[in-house]
C-alpha cells in the first residue's frame, strides 16, 4: 500500500540488517519496505526470530540498519547522530513493551511524570491525573508498580507511552504477558488513546485478536514486509 504524501508518517525504505554470531551471518532484514500513515493502526506479524523486534529497534533509532533508511514525520532517523536519535526518540516516539518496564522505585504518578520531565515539560499532577482518571487508575497514583495487577501495570505503561504526545507509538507484544480479558482491555485502551489523526500505532504481535483490530497487517517474511488481508 502506498500512503499519500500528505498523510505519510513513517517510511521504511529498503532496510537491511544482518547479525554475525561467530562465523555465522544471520540475515534478519533484507530490503524491508513499508509506509504507515497518520491515524493508522498497523499490526506487524511474523514468527519468533523473523525480525519484528529488530525492525522496531531500527525504526526507533535504537539500532541502525546496514543499509536503507527510516523516515519519521519527515526526519531521516537513520541519518541522525546517536545523541540526536536519543532526543528524537524521547520527544517524538512512545513505547509499550510486553513486560511493562515501569520503574519499580517510582509511584504510578512519578512513572508518568518522568517522560515529561526528561523532555523539559511541566510534570505536575495536573498533567497526568486526567489520563489516570481516563484509564480508571486515579486512586492508584501513589501506588508502586509491584502493588498493581499485570493489567493495571500495562494500562499505566500505555499512558506513559502517550503522556508526552508522541507522533508514533511502537508496541512490542503489549498483550503477550496478560490473560485474554486484561489483554483485550489494554488493547482497547491502546487503540483508543492512540487514535489520533496525527499519530500512528505500530504493534508487533503474534496474536490474531490484536491483528484484527488493526487497519492493516504487515508480515515479516524472509526479511521483507508483505501486506496481508488475513493474519497468518
Amino acid at each position: 500500500m502506498t500512503t499519500d504524501t500528505a498523510t505519510l508518517l513513517l517510511a521504511v525504505e529498503d532496510v537491511h540488517r544482518t547479525f554475525i554470531e561467530g562465523d555465522v551471518r544471520h540475515r534478519v532484514l533484507a530490503g524491508a519496505c513499508a509506509q504507515v500513515g497518520r491515524g493508522e493502526v498497523v499490526a506487524l506479524m511474523g514468527p519468533s526470530g523473523s525480525g519484528k523486534s529488530t525492525l522496531l529497534n531500527i525504526i526507533s533509532g535504537i539500532d541502525l540498519p546496514d543499509a536503507g533508511r527510516v523516515v519519521i514525520d519527515g526526519v531521516d532517523v537513520t541519518a541522525l547522530r546517536e545523541r540526536e536519535r536519543t532526543l528524537f526518540r524521547r520527544r517524538r516516539l512512545g513505547f509499550v513493551f510486553q513486560f511493562f518496564n515501569l520503574i519499580p522505585t517510582l509511584t504510578v504518578e512519578e512513572n508518568l511524570r518522568l517522560p515529561l520531565e526528561l523532555n523539559g515539560r511541566p510534570a505536575t499532577p495536573a498533567q497526568v491525573m486526567p489520563l489516570l482518571e481516563r484509564v480508571g487508575l486515579a486512586a492508584r497514583a501513589a501506588t508502586y508498580p509491584d502493588r498493581l495487577s499485570g493489567g493495571e501495570q500495562q494500562r499505566v505503561a500505555v499512558v506513559r507511552a502517550l503522556v508526552h504526545e508522541p507522533v508514533l507509538v511502537l508496541a512490542d507484544e503489549p498483550t503477550g504477558n496478560l490473560d485474554t480479558a486484561a489483554g483485550d482491555d489494554v488493547l482497547d485502551l491502546l487503540v483508543s488513546l492512540a487514535a489520533d489523526e496525527d499519530r500512528a500505532l505500530l504493534i508487533a504481535t503474534h496474536s490474531e485478536r490484536v491483528a484484527r483490530r488493526a487497519h492493516r497487517v504487515l508480515v515479516v517474511r524472509d526479511g521483507v514486509l508483505a501486506e496481508t488481508q488475513d493474519p497468518p
